[in-house]
């Protein structure tokens, strides 16, 4: 069964899946108003490393050190690329806000470890990565730091990063299996490499 469970009464268990937790930081932070720029900014900035520190600290706590080593692997092949385009085309950000805005180094980041997420551990855990990584980069084209290629150019970075590298999660390598009739039976091992 997937989610988390708070048993109020022995009968009564009362199921919250992932996704509601999205939605409702989502509409704490643009709740009241979405004219409220700086809010939005200023989660997009918190997402940048609530991200990854969940797909690093998740695969830590699963100790999938399989995970945590093929996240580590996309983390910096994605930020080496990213850099290495900001500093090499030096676009200048939208309405005079600086330069190097191409990619979007937010959403480059936030979507690697969104794409991690739903590669190795599946979309159950992989949507609501992605709704938080795409408010990210609706954050950015809001603050006006960057324009629609920037963000989605990060987007394609940090997707790429993370599926070079990483594998679905497969927790039970070995399984063993048993089926018997009145006059036979069978023992089977399977293992996955």
């Amino acid at each position: 069964m997937s989610g988390y469970y708070f048993d109020f009464k022995a009968k009564n268990v009362f199921k919250i899946r992932p996704y509601v937790i999205v939605l409702v930081f989502l509409l704490f932070v643009t709740g009241k108003s979405l004219a409220q720029s700086k809010a939005i900014e200023t989660a997009g900035d918190v997402l940048l490393f609530t991200l990854p520190t969940t797909a690093l600290t998740g695969s830590l706590i699963a100790k999938d050190y399989r995970g945590t080593w093929q996240f580590t692997k996309g983390a910096l092949l994605n930020q080496a690329v990213t850099i290495g385009l900001k500093y090499s085309l030096n676009k200048n950000r939208p309405y005079g806000n600086g330069d190097r805005a191409f990619p979007s180094g937010h959403t480059s980041t936030t979507f690697q470890s969104a794409a991690f997420i739903q590669r190795r551990y599946g979309w159950k855990f992989g949507v609501p990565a992605y709704v938080l990584a795409s408010f990210t980069g609706y954050s950015r084209l809001n603050a006006q730091k960057h324009d629609g290629w920037d963000v989605l150019a990060g987007a394609v970075i940090g997707i790429g990063s993370a599926y070079l590298f990483t594998t679905a999660y497969q927790k039970e390598h070995m399984e063993l299996s048993f089926a018997s009739d009145s006059d036979s039976f069978a023992l089977g091992f399977i293992y996955k490499f």
